[in-house]
């Protein structure tokens, strides 16, 4: 049994729908479909940036403004043989709540649709997500979510569920981030103990390095569950990087196809690493990385204390500026003397406080703001059979003539964070990826 999950470019036009609709039926062993809400076409947007215009206007412009929300959904069910009046009883129900409803339950209404829309073209149950995926006090509750939705779903054998978003239990909606239906399709795959999660979107996979930068990018067949969290986390945004949780706990690997393709394409597996590091899964070309990936816009605080490492306590104190302000931290790279926290960028007055709150914290001798810095990550298994992949990354950087702002290796071996400066970014991807050919 596969579950399979639909990305909003693949639901987005008639054509597209049809072409879904037929890789389902081509597989009797895809029984439960997750879908995003449908995405760009031609000059229409997405349909969730429309409900974000919804919420975001007054409440007694709502329902006119829902109109164009009503408009793309007819078009599509009357170009895929449904009745126009298909959604009439739905419509009526949104349109009453538009006025008060707060923003998770307005934006959730194209993944809604879009489920009922596809449950009834291709003769699924429709089974809403607020029956199946619980969040308490807006944080989600995967335990109960796991024990919910296997109770739900033992008894259908086939059924279209709506990405993105859950239920509180109180009858409110609470989704997501943008990019959730993913994590969706994951909980259903776990739920329905799915032999695959097939995740379907309009790239043939993950890249070994970013193809707008570096061209001649191929392919990676096979990926670790680490591997995606490191690449994902840096910027290769194929999947959520959440999506992995559910499957990870049963094992369940991750097929990323192409809708386009057909489906036909082998595209890329994300395996257990646990299973990978055995050998149950082997890659078809073996090399110390796997890919290469990062992003930019990243602050870097630089502070240099004589006699430091003696002072008990000076890490957490400094780290504790930063939990006082709210500000998640990325890396922390230090010295006898000095140490360099590197996190994502934040407004002036934000900035101007953390430094002042270290300040009289800890009283350094120097603290430095840099705001233009790049994070790369160089992943993969390979690097720790293969000695000097850290040197090589230098030299090549510095044969490019670019300059290292950081560099951070964990004790795992998985990955490097080369740090360079926002204007070396993609002079940095080129040559790094020349380097180790990924």
């Amino acid at each position: 049994m596969k579950a399979i999950k639909f990305g909003g470019t693949s639901m987005s036009t008639i054509s597209s729908i049809t072409h879904v609709k037929h890789i389902i039926e081509s597989d009797p062993e895809r029984r439960f479909v997750v879908v995003s809400a449908p995405g760009k076409a031609g000059e229409e947007p997405k349909i969730t940036d429309l409900l974000v215009s919804v919420y975001n206007a007054a409440p007694e412009l709502r329902v006119k403004m829902f109109s164009s929300v009503c408009a793309r959904f007819d078009a599509l069910c009357a170009g895929l043989g449904l009745s126009t009046d298909f959604f009439f009883a739905d419509y009526a129900d949104i349109i009453s709540k538009l006025p008060y409803g707060n923003y998770d339950y307005i934006v959730s209404r194209g993944e809604y649709l879009c489920a009922k829309m596809l449950a009834a073209l291709i003769g699924f149950d429709f089974v809403d997500a607020t029956d199946l995926i619980r969040f308490r006090d807006g944080v989600y509750d995967d335990a109960y979510t796991e024990t919910v939705c296997k109770m739900a779903l033992k008894d259908k054998k086939r059924a279209v569920i709506p990405g993105f978003y859950g239920g509180n239990g109180k009858g409110d909606v609470v989704a997501f981030s943008r990019g959730g239906s993913d994590i969706t399709g994951a909980i259903v795959a776990r739920a329905v103990d799915a032999s695959v999660y097939e995740n379907f979107t309009d790239v043939d996979g993950f890249m070994t390095c970013d193809p707008r930068i570096v061209p001649h990018a191929s392919i990676i067949d096979v990926l670790t569950y680490k591997e995606l969290r490191e690449l994902s986390y840096m910027g290769a945004n194929v999947l959520h990087p959440e999506s992995i949780f559910p499957v990870r706990k049963a094992n369940i690997p991750i097929q990323i196809k192409n809708t386009f393709n057909d489906g036909s394409t082998d595209g890329t597996k994300i395996v257990p690493t646990e299973q990978f590091l055995s050998g149950k899964y082997t890659r078809d070309n073996i090399r110390p990385i796997t890919a290469i990936a990062g992003r930019k816009n990243f602050y870097s605080l630089y502070i240099d204390k004589a006699m430091m490492n003696s002072e008990v306590g000076f890490v957490r104190r400094v780290l504790s500026c930063f939990e006082k302000l709210e500000i998640p931290i990325e890396h922390v790279p230090s010295g006898i003397d000095s140490m360099t926290v590197v996190f994502s960028a934040v407004d002036d007055k934000t900035a101007n406080a953390l430094i002042e709150s270290i300040q009289n914290e800890v009283k350094p001798d120097h603290i430095t703001l840099s705001k233009d810095i790049a994070l790369i990550a160089i992943v993969g298994h390979g690097m720790v059979s293969r000695p000097g992949t850290a040197a090589r990354a230098i030299s090549r950087l510095s044969n490019a003539n670019i300059n290292l702002r950081m560099i951070d290796q964990g004790a795992s071996e998985i990955n490097i964070i080369i740090g360079v400066s926002d204007a070396d970014f993609d002079r940095a991807l080129i040559a790094l990826n020349g380097e180790f050919e990924v």
